[in-house]
C-alpha cells in the first residue's frame, strides 16, 4: 500500500536540500595564505567582491558554484526588490550564501502619482534597510522611461526624488545608480554603429529617434544629483555609462568625493583606448573604482546573462571568455586580444597590467570599505 507524503514533510525535505546544495556550493574558501596565492603562471590570483549582480532568488546555488570556479568571495545582487515584493525573497536567498550575498533594494516608481512621491521612496528605502538591505539600486528608467503624472519623463535630478537620497546619506547606504547607455544607444541602427549586433538582438535598447534627453543631457542630469547631495555615497554603474570618455569620468571624480564607478559591462569599451592612458586612470583613482561584471544568475537551464546577451544563449565557452578576458585585461599588459563581451563590438582590447596594490583595491578592498562588507 503506498504511504502518502504529508505536505508539511515535502516543504521540510525541500528546504533542507535546498540548504544542503547551497551550503556545498557556498562552503567558505580556504583562508588566505602567508604570501601571495599564485597561479601556474606565477601571478597573483586574487579573490573577487563583485559589486554589480543580478540574482533571482532560484540562482543561488548556481551562484555559489561560479563564485567558487571563477574566486569570487562576495558579490551584490542589485535586483533585490520592494519590503512588500521580491525583497523578502532576495534576503532569504542572501542568507543560504551564508553571509557572501549582499542585497541592495530598489524603489517604486509607481508612487510618483502621489504628490509625496519621493517620501513614500524615502520610507519604503528605510523598511527596506530595517530588513537587511545594504544599498539602493535605481534603473535607468529614472531619466529614460519613467513618466511623471504630467506625461513628461522624470529626470534623474528631479527635486522630487531628493528625499530618498537624503535618506540614504542618513542610513549610510550607498546608491548605485544607472543613468544612460553607451553613446551608440542613439545612433541609427546600421552598418555604421558598431553596437548594430547588440541593439537587433534588443531593440528596445535603442535609444534612437525616442523622445528621451541625449546622451550628454542624461549625464548632466546624473552630475547635478550627484553634486546636491554631497553625504551620498554614489556608485555611478557601467564605469558612469561613459566608458567612451575615461577623461570627462576623472573630471567628475577629481570634482565629487562622494563619487564612484563600477567597472560592470564596460571592460570591451576601456580596452579600446591606450592601454597606458587608462592604467593611469586606475592608478589615480585606484580608491574610487570598484569591480562589476554585470553577471545574471537563475536556475538552470536559464543562461547566463553575461554583460549583455545575444540571440544564442550563452554556453560554456562564453563563461570562460567573460570571465577569464577581463582578468586577462586589468592584471596583464597583452596586446590586442578577444574582449569579454562579442556581441558588444568586432574590436579587439590591450591589457593595462594594474600592480597587485591597485587590483586588491579594485577587486575587493574598495567595496568592502564602501559597503561595509565583513568580507576577508
Amino acid at each position: 500500500m503506498s504511504r502518502r507524503r504529508h505536505p508539511w514533510l515535502t516543504f521540510v525535505l525541500g528546504a533542507l536540500a535546498i540548504a544542503v546544495g547551497c551550503w556545498i556550493a557556498f562552503r567558505a574558501p580556504p583562508p588566505p595564505p602567508a604570501a601571495p596565492d599564485r597561479g601556474s603562471g606565477g601571478r597573483e590570483r586574487f579573490h573577487v567582491v563583485d559589486v554589480h549582480v543580478h540574482l533571482a532568488p532560484d540562482g543561488v546555488e548556481r551562484l555559489g558554484r561560479l563564485m567558487q570556479r571563477w574566486q569570487f568571495d562576495h558579490v551584490v545582487n542589485l535586483s533585490g526588490g520592494l519590503p512588500g515584493r521580491g525583497l523578502p525573497e532576495q534576503l532569504a536567498a542572501a542568507r543560504a550564501s551564508g553571509g557572501r550575498v549582499t542585497v541592495f533594494t530598489t524603489l517604486s516608481f509607481n508612487d510618483v502619482r502621489f504628490p509625496d512621491y519621493g517620501a513614500r521612496m524615502a520610507q519604503s528605502l528605510r523598511r527596506a534597510h530595517a530588513m537587511g538591505a545594504r544599498g539602493l539600486k535605481i534603473s535607468k528608467l529614472l531619466g529614460l522611461g519613467l513618466p511623471a503624472p504630467d506625461g513628461r519623463l522624470l529626470p534623474v535630478d528631479d527635486p522630487g526624488l531628493d528625499p530618498v537620497f537624503e535618506a540614504a546619506a542618513e542610513l549610510g547606504l550607498p546608491v548605485s545608480i544607472h543613468s544612460g547607455d553607451p553613446r551608440a544607444f542613439w545612433l541609427p541602427i546600421d552598418e555604421k554603429n558598431e553596437r548594430k549586433d547588440e541593439l537587433e538582438a534588443h531593440p528596445g535598447w535603442s535609444q534612437h529617434g525616442q523622445e528621451v534627453p541625449s546622451f550628454d543631457q542624461i549625464l548632466e542630469q546624473l552630475e547635478r544629483r550627484v553634486a546636491r547631495h554631497p553625504k551620498t555615497t554614489f556608485i555611478s554603474v557601467h564605469f558612469g555609462n561613459c566608458a567612451e570618455d575615461p577623461e570627462r569620468v576623472a573630471k567628475w571624480l577629481r570634482k565629487y568625493p562622494n563619487l564612484y564607478v563600477d567597472t560592470a559591462a564596460r571592460v570591451p569599451e576601456l580596452g579600446r583606448h591606450p592601454p597606458e592612458k587608462m592604467r593611469a586612470f586606475f592608478v589615480e583613482f585606484q580608491d574610487r573604482v570598484l569591480y562589476g561584471s554585470d553577471l545574471g544568475v537563475s536556475a538552470e537551464p536559464e543562461p547566463l546573462f553575461l554583460g549583455s546577451e545575444g540571440k544564442e544563449p550563452a554556453g560554456a565557452k562564453d563563461e570562460e571568455r567573460f570571465f577569464t578576458a577581463t582578468r586577462r585585461y586589468f592584471e596583464t599588459t597583452e596586446r590586442d586580444f578577444d574582449h569579454p563581451t562579442p556581441i558588444q563590438g568586432k574590436w579587439r582590447i590591450s591589457g593595462v597590467g594594474l600592480p597587485p596594490e591597485v587590483l586588491r583595491k579594485i577587486y575587493g578592498d574598495n567595496a568592502r570599505r564602501l559597503i561595509k562588507l565583513d568580507v576577508k
